[in-house]
């Protein structure tokens, strides 16, 4: 066995389809034996569909489909590859088309689309054969090359087109599971700087517990279960259907299948992830007004993943009857929030810059990393040895009138329209494809503030008493 980061050549691609060939066995999708397998179907996700339709789908529509397909990351690649006179080699490949590298049918990542669409992006025989993380970033898998396909079932049924194994890699309830998941979701550049830090972040966590009532797995979230058969096959048990959609944050930007149903699923998961208050302290000409941010659902830090490139902001908007008396945060959905000429901007993200001191949008630019995130839920006791206050606050002042509501909203970017912009100046990126970046708002963020909704309170911010909305 060998890692993916060992040397690979083409001339090793027709022994690795080879091993894979000699564990495969008939097919049994329906009554009558499907044909054989072959390796190199084994390769195709397509293949999966006949005894897996429903999982094949989600994944379909999924970021691990698009990862090598996604118009950004072949933007950035390309830049990169000119930029570092091809030194960035396969640091991006690695993780967006990891099939397709290691059998040897690119290098770079630059010519992909002579690549076989199945060998592109993250694919079902590249999850399901790994049998080892041998690191905690920049995809340190190990693959086996026997053609079992693992998974998280305890007592698999030995049909279908390929061999089965339990893998505790694969099982939601084992925290090895995310070890799987994360260290692909861990990024260090080739300057060193660790610039993605999901996987960091949920070791940090109090879901990384033994506490089986505690304890949260990357799946648990972002694969949720539910009690169905998982191959059409006639007998098949009731297990647990783990959804392959796998939705985060990213989207797809440019045609792709199921682009609605997985921006709706990354809505889910985005409203439920942040909750806030509004605290109004009434003055003379005037309102002092304090915003609280909490993580509340994500076990990792929000934003998370490549926060350097989300765009996460408060915008504010008092108000005194009929007039808007302040307001910040107020972008235009076409418009980059990170030039808004806003002094009290709260803007959440990973700032980047280079060695010279200046702000870097490209990761292989980036000398250190100034974060600026809401951090992972606590359970430790404030007071405590490593204890992070949650409750992130900022105070806005409002000089005029006191406004009598206050309306509140957190809004954010996959990608940061100032990133794309620079990628379109470099004719890397077509406009179309910035245009497309959607905006989503944050439903449990959402607060309007009135006296009448308001209840008396002390604040941590001030330390004296406000009148404060919850949600």
């Amino acid at each position: 066995m060998r890692t993916l980061h060992e040397p690979r050549d083409r001339d090793r691609a027709p022994t690795i389809l080879g091993v894979l060939g000699l564990a495969l066995c008939l097919a049994a999708c329906d009554d009558e034996p499907a044909p054989l397998l072959t390796a190199e179907q084994l390769l195709d996700p397509a293949a999966c569909a006949e005894c897996h339709p429903t999982h094949y789908q989600e994944w379909r529509g999924s970021m691990h489909a698009y990862a090598a397909e996604d118009p950004v990351f072949r933007a950035m690649n390309a830049r990169g590859q000119r930029e570092t006179n091809g030194a960035l080699g396969d640091f991006c490949v690695q993780c967006h088309a990891p099939m397709a590298l290691r059998l040897g049918l690119t290098t770079d990542g630059t010519d992909l689309d002579d690549v076989p669409q199945h060998l592109q992006g993250v694919t079902c025989v590249f999850c399901h054969t790994v049998d080892a993380v041998e690191g905690t970033h920049n995809n340190p898998l190990r693959l086996a090359d026997d053609g079992v396909m693992r998974g998280g079932v305890r007592d698999p049924i030995q049909v279908g087109g390929h061999a089965m194994a339990y893998s505790p890699l694969h099982d939601r309830h084992d925290l090895r599971s995310s070890a799987l998941c994360g260290s692909c979701h861990d990024v260090v550049t080739p300057a060193g700087v660790h610039l993605e830090r999901t996987y960091a972040e949920w070791l940090d966590s109090p879901f990384n517990s033994d506490d089986p009532d505690q304890r949260t797995t990357c799946n648990d979230c972002h694969m949720p279960g539910r009690r169905s058969a998982i191959a059409d096959v006639d007998g098949a048990p009731i297990r647990r259907h783990h959804d392959h959609s796998m939705p985060g944050v990213d989207v797809a930007l440019t045609p792709w299948p199921e682009m609605q149903a997985q921006r709706a699923l990354v809505q889910r998961e985005l409203d439920t992830m942040i909750v806030s208050e509004v605290c109004v302290v009434p003055r003379s000409g005037g309102a002092e007004v304090e915003v609280y941010l909490e993580n509340l659902t994500a076990g990792h830090s929000i934003p998370s993943g490549a926060a350097h490139d989300r765009r996460l902001w408060v915008e504010l908007i008092a108000s005194a009857g009929d007039e808007t008396i302040y307001s910040s945060g107020v972008v235009a959905d076409g418009e980059p929030v990170a030039y808004l000429p806003d002094p009290d901007l709260w803007l959440l993200r990973d700032t980047a810059y280079d060695a010279q001191g200046d702000v870097a949008h490209m990761f292989w630019d980036i000398a250190r990393v100034e974060s600026d995130v809401l951090p992972s839920p606590t359970l430790v006791p404030p007071g405590s040895p490593g204890y992070v206050n949650p409750h992130v606050g900022r105070r806005y002042v409002v000089i005029g009138e006191t406004p009598d509501r206050v309306d509140l909203r957190l809004r954010m970017r996959p990608i940061g329209l100032d990133v794309l912009d620079d990628l379109v100046d470099s004719g890397d990126l077509a406009p179309s494809v910035r245009d497309a970046m959607p905006t989503f708002d944050l439903a449990a963020s959402v607060q309007t503030w009135t006296m009448d909704a308001a209840t008396l309170r002390v604040t941590p911010l001030a330390g004296r008493e406000a009148w404060c909305v919850p949600q």
